[in-house]
């Protein structure tokens, strides 16, 4: 059952907000809401002529990777129909055109104790690139922070992912990490209570092969 908590308070400069929380701690992060950004800054859109060149196969080998990044190269030729030699050739093409960036290990939250996720808006009070660079280098040495978006729309400037064990952690972090940064003036949290969908696959049906 769903537990209401009253009046956390998020404190930013001696502003106090009330909010009612609904959180649940079986339940996870709803959507791939926000995409992760330690520490880099958006390349430019790339022009149709500059985007890679696949085939059919080379598709296979990038959904089978997305699915599980930690085939061997055996077990990866099977999955596509190649021999082990073709395959590894193809694997390392796609890694130096920069399309496969890394593979990476993905951890069950729950099972290390990391029950509350959370989804963060923050407001900033200029927006000056001394004012983002600085807010973007502090968030990016948070291990708490899996994502961060800068985004436009709405009256955020950030949107954040964070994961913590509980509402007691969470509320030092924000108070004492997210609120001491310069420039933040504004923070709305946004309690996460179930995992609907949460990938990083890419929708590879676009992509012409």
């Amino acid at each position: 059952m769903a537990v209401c908590v009253i009046t956390l308070r998020e404190i930013l400069y001696g502003a106090t907000r009330a909010m009612c929380l609904l959180y649940q701690p079986d339940f996870g992060f709803i959507g791939n809401i926000i995409a992760k950004n330690r520490r880099s800054r958006e390349k430019p859109h790339m022009k149709t002529s500059e985007l890679a060149k696949l085939d059919r196969t080379d598709l296979r080998i990038l959904e089978a990777l997305q699915g599980n990044g930690g085939l061997s190269n055996q077990q990866l030729a099977e999955a596509v129909g190649l021999s082990p030699s073709p395959c590894s050739r193809r694997v390392q093409k796609l890694e130096a055109a920069g399309i496969i960036i890394k593979r990476e290990t993905v951890l069950d939250a729950r099972k290390l104790g990391l029950d509350l996720t959370v989804v963060i808006q923050i407001s900033m009070d200029r927006h000056t690139p001394e004012r983002f660079a600085n807010f973007e280098d502090k968030v990016a040495s948070f291990p708490e922070v899996q994502q961060c978006y800068l985004v436009t729309g709405q009256d955020a400037d950030y949107l954040l992912k964070v994961v913590v064990p509980d509402i007691d952690a969470y509320q030092h972090f924000l108070l004492n990490q997210i609120t001491r940064i310069e420039g933040v003036s504004g923070v709305h949290s946004s309690f996460v209570m179930r995992r609907v969908v949460d990938t990083a696959a890419l929708p590879l049906n676009y992509v012409e092969a």
